[in-house]
């Protein structure tokens, strides 16, 4: 079958990327109205952008032509906070997924408690063991919908204690969830293990990626 993306509407190209692109990681971001409202909301389109200084993306789309809750603190506050979602914390996030209106925190609708931050002053949920304190870097507008490509440069990690080992995340042990199309979800299963592949002199870090 052939599908011509100039034949699809949003949704439809929605439903084919969002079940093509997997599994993606989620970030369950927190941010601070102007109000003083904590919102918390997740999204699946995330990804590390940068290692020096450490930089991480994430798309916000748009609700019936208007920015998600998400996108106006960001852009207002300058600041988020990203958590890694484990096993533990899929139906709860799951239900932070939910609308609603500005003036409602999901973290207190759904019971979930929080702490002040580091270097910012939004707060992190308790629960996750990872959070990335961020702050607002750049951003993009991409696309006839208006979606916004968000990234933010990582100030602080916090990284529970049995998550971490000689300077890397243990991932078994985190155990983080991925999205899938549609209300789908996933765990990591097996996990294989491959040789390293050996670097030539010549490379620094920034030539270092899954490809030549």
């Amino acid at each position: 079958m052939q599908i011509a993306a100039t034949d699809l509407d949003a949704l439809q190209s929605y439903k084919l990327l969002t079940g093509v692109v997997v599994p993606r990681p989620i970030a369950w971001i927190t941010t601070r109205s102007n109000e003083g409202v904590v919102n918390l909301a997740p999204f699946s389109a995330f990804t590390y952008i940068c290692a020096k200084p450490p930089m991480i993306g994430f798309s916000c789309g748009r609700k019936n032509g208007k920015r998600k809750d998400t996108a106006n603190n960001i852009f207002a506050n300058r600041e988020f906070v990203v958590h890694v979602v484990d096993a533990s914390l899929l139906d709860v996030m799951h239900e932070s997924s939910a609308e609603h209106p500005p003036e409602v925190s999901e973290p207190d609708l759904l019971g979930l408690s929080y702490i002040p931050s580091e270097r910012v002053d939004v707060p992190r949920l308790t629960a996750p063991g990872v959070a990335l304190e961020c702050r607002f870097h750049d951003s993009m507008t991409l696309g006839e919908t208006g979606a916004e490509f968000i990234v933010g440069e990582v100030l602080l990690f916090h990284v529970r204690d049995d998550l971490i080992c000689n300077g890397k995340i243990a991932t078994a042990t985190l155990n983080p969830v991925c999205r899938l199309g549609g209300p789908n979800y996933a765990l990591l299963g097996p996990i294989k293990t491959l040789r390293t592949i050996a670097q030539t002199p010549q490379k620094t870090l920034g030539d270092i990626g899954e490809g030549g």
